[in-house]
């Protein structure tokens, strides 16, 4: 590492016993915030930014409250911050460059996996892990949202986006065809997310919904049903899938949450996109195109943003994740089956 030079009044001669000194002072008081900081100068001023860094967060970490730091003080925090930010950089720019002269090209394909774990390294990103509220399918890639190559019948869906969007603007014709997406159930404890119980910000249009269609919905939309025969839809009775129109209104955010279950992907099929619509999946925000599928995996943390003056609506439907064979999502209905025989009633299931 570079050696980082600091403003420091330590006269060399008597460098010894200043450090001598500050040890005593942080044996008494571990969390002596001006200490700290002197002991952060010395290692900077001889180069060993790593320990620097190391003391300076520790002042940070013992100061006081804004509202309680004494006079005089508060200027040396802000230059501790400072420190902080311009050690930190140092060192990512230094194994930044070192990687590089080795042959790490960030640009490459192949290397994306490897960058994303760089950020993780740096602090610069989040570990996103899947949460699912209800069901829990072990050994399952933690993919935030998945490439367009896994899903050859994308194209052919996104061919129709035109036919299901006129259906789209028809329906749209009718103001109560759209409900709150977030419904309360009579038998049911009251559990407002986020304030979206009941929100009409956050509605939907059910073509199908926990795995039966809607009756007269599905039938109002006969080029979406045809647009999604033969795809991987993930059928599970009572609970999959769910097909429907996601309408988000203008300055509408949906709050960060996770999904029921593991073992499925969301598909969105973007219809009317107004600029200034977002959408998260763990690290990643992206801006929803119309025409332009993704999939992703909502037991992930995600959250939306319609920060424009119009409605946002998509196509939203669920389908089994690839990595499950045949046999291991036959076993998935066998068991919601097997539960849901047991409870003797449908389950309290949501898309």
């Amino acid at each position: 590492m570079h050696a980082i030079f600091v403003d420091v009044t330590v006269n060399s001669q008597n460098q010894d016993s200043r450090i001598a000194e500050l040890d005593r002072a942080l044996a008494a008081d571990p969390r002596n915030v001006r200490a700290l900081i002197a002991k952060a100068d010395h290692f900077a001023t001889i180069g060993d930014a790593r320990a620097a860094g190391a003391f300076y967060r520790a002042a940070l970490k013992a100061s006081p409250a804004s509202d309680r730091v004494p006079p005089g003080l508060a200027g040396e925090l802000q230059r501790a911050h400072r420190m902080c930010e311009q050690i930190e950089a140092g060192y990512k720019s230094y194994v930044r460059e070192k990687l590089a002269a080795l042959g790490y090209d960030p640009d490459r394909a192949s290397s994306a996996r490897f960058a994303r774990s760089l950020a993780i390294a740096f602090g610069e990103k989040r570990t996103f892990l899947q949460q699912p509220r209800y069901f829990y399918f072990p050994e399952l890639p933690h993919i935030q949202f998945y490439e367009r190559e896994q899903f050859p019948w994308l194209a052919e869906l996104e061919a129709e986006t035109t036919r299901i969007r006129d259906e789209l603007l028809a329906v749209l014709d009718d103001p109560a065809a759209f409900a709150p997406y977030v419904t309360g159930e009579a038998n049911r404890p009251r559990n407002d997310r986020h304030g979206m119980l009941n929100n009409p910000a956050w509605s939907a249009f059910f073509l199908w919904k926990n795995g039966d269609p809607v009756p007269g919905n599905a039938e109002r939309c006969p080029a979406t049903m045809r647009a999604l025969e033969g795809l991987p839809l993930a059928r599970v009775p009572n609970r999959s899938p769910s097909i429907l129109f996601s309408l988000l209104r203008p300055r509408a955010h949906i709050p960060p949450h996770h999904g029921l279950v593991n073992t499925r992907l969301i598909c969105h099929l973007p219809l009317i996109v107004p600029g200034g619509c977002r959408f998260r999946v763990g690290n990643e925000i992206r801006a929803w195109q119309q025409g332009r599928c993704w999939l992703f995996d909502d037991t992930i943390e995600h959250e939306a943003w319609n920060d424009s003056d119009e409605t946002r609506v998509i196509l939203l439907f669920d389908v089994w994740r690839p990595e499950l064979s045949n046999e291991e999502r036959q076993l998935v209905v066998n068991l919601f089956e097997s539960i849901d025989a047991y409870n003797r009633t449908k389950p309290d299931w949501e898309i």
